[in-house]
């Protein structure tokens, strides 16, 4: 028998609240794809989120099987179209129809999981304390993964959708960010084609991948000997070198850039690549022997007394012994400065004047004129950010491993 207590009031709660987030989230999309104004009703995803999640509370949380959530989908669906009157995002049925009819769907799919996550064993009656601090952990984890995933993907669909368009369906409405499937790859893809004919954005792409890769170079030239005199030779000042290497941060880039300006320009190696590779190793290095220094410490110093031991001199030991064990933590330092040095925008405005040595962030910025069609500069924030996106995302397990890696000595 159903017991209605705090488990209850809290289950039905947290249901309103992935109703009401489910709704307005669905709206925008369907506004995005469509080029529809969708207005999404969210009363009615209030009522129809918390008419699942008590469907859900009717069972005992050793009875809430497959066909239960089922019932919690189908609730979820009469009350969405009954409260909103059969037009859940304010369009007529015959607007959009498909996209309204998958909305809907993936609207009922959502709060169905989202319940599922949150109450599949909460009870619905009077629950302890640590029971409605874990509903509300789960409540708090799940926004925050929503919230963060849209901060991300919306920015991102409307750079590659902006991207897509010709100047004419962007003055008759910039704020239609679908595309039209049927007027051919040409068409579609024009904007990235100019991109690479008349902006010269191949060269731009070239100087980047040549720049981020002397500058991982160079980092790892200065800071795997760096990070292993800390972690394994003693020498006066030790434990204060190791302490304060990272107290280059708390110096805003900003502030460095004016001296560096003044005395790049004295030196001839303003508006070279020179001067990139001075200043981007220069700030990379102190964070990369932060990260190798931890690693080092946790190898087993056994192992290098070994090597010592058969003859290998202390170069050896790092060559044969040490790198080999490190490569995680290299993997992950170099992925690392090579996204800083991708990325970097400030030094390599300040410093370039000349768009035959132009990186790709620069090139984009470039773009950034009213002489420049928006579609275009558009295309060029997404050529600079799928590569290394795609880096990213390839070598992520790299990344992880590595920051982890000599967290814990042994």
């Amino acid at each position: 028998m159903m017991r209605i207590g705090i488990g209850f009031v809290l289950g039905v709660v947290s249901g309103g609240i992935w109703g009401v987030i489910a709704i307005v989230l669905l709206g925008i999309a369907i506004t995005l794809i469509t080029g529809d104004a969708a207005t999404p009703v969210a009363l009615a995803g209030l009522l129809a989120g918390m008419a699942g999640a008590a469907i859900v509370l009717m069972r005992d949380k050793s009875q809430r099987t497959a066909a239960l959530y089922l019932a919690s989908f189908a609730a979820s669906l009469i009350v969405l179209l009954l409260v909103s009157f059969a037009a859940p995002f304010s369009l007529p049925l015959s607007t959009a129809s498909v996209a309204q009819a998958l909305g809907v769907a993936l609207f009922c799919a959502a709060i169905t999981l989202g319940n599922r996550a949150c109450l599949d064993d909460v009870d619905s009656g009077n629950i302890r304390r640590y029971a409605i601090e874990v509903l509300l952990l789960r409540v708090l984890k799940g926004l925050g993964f929503v919230f963060f995933s849209v901060i991300v993907v919306l920015p991102f669909y409307v750079m590659v959708m902006t991207s897509l368009k010709n100047q004419q369906q962007l003055l008759l409405n910039p704020l239609d960010f679908s595309i039209d499937l049927t007027q051919g790859a040409q068409s579609l893809f024009v904007s990235y084609v100019e991109l690479f004919t008349k902006f010269n954005f191949g060269q731009f792409l070239l100087i980047s991948a040549i720049v981020s890769v002397s500058t991982v170079l160079l980092t790892l030239a200065f800071s795997i000997p760096g990070a292993y005199a800390v972690a394994r030779l003693k020498f006066p000042g030790q434990a204060f070198l190791s302490r304060s290497i990272l107290l280059i941060y708390m110096v805003p880039a900003i502030v460095l850039v004016i001296p560096l300006y003044s005395v790049f320009s004295q030196l001839g190696l303003r508006n070279t690549l020179t001067g990139l590779l001075i200043v981007y190793p220069a700030t990379t290095v102190p964070v990369a022997l932060y990260m190798l220094q931890g690693y080092f410490r946790g190898l087993p110093a056994e192992l290098e007394e070994a090597g010592l031991m058969d003859g290998l001199g202390r170069v050896g030991v790092i060559w044969k012994i040490t790198l080999p064990l490190a490569l995680p933590a290299l993997a992950s330092v170099s992925l690392y400065v090579f996204m800083i040095a991708w990325n970097e925008f400030l030094f390599a405005f300040m410093f370039l004047d000349d768009p035959g040595i132009f990186t790709l962030s620069r090139g984009v910025v470039s773009l950034n004129s009213s002489e420049v069609p928006r579609q275009h500069l558009m295309a060029g924030a997404v050529v600079a950010t799928v590569p290394i996106l795609v880096i990213f995302l390839w070598f992520e397990r790299f990344l992880v491993a590595g920051l982890t890696a000599g967290s814990v000595k042994g």
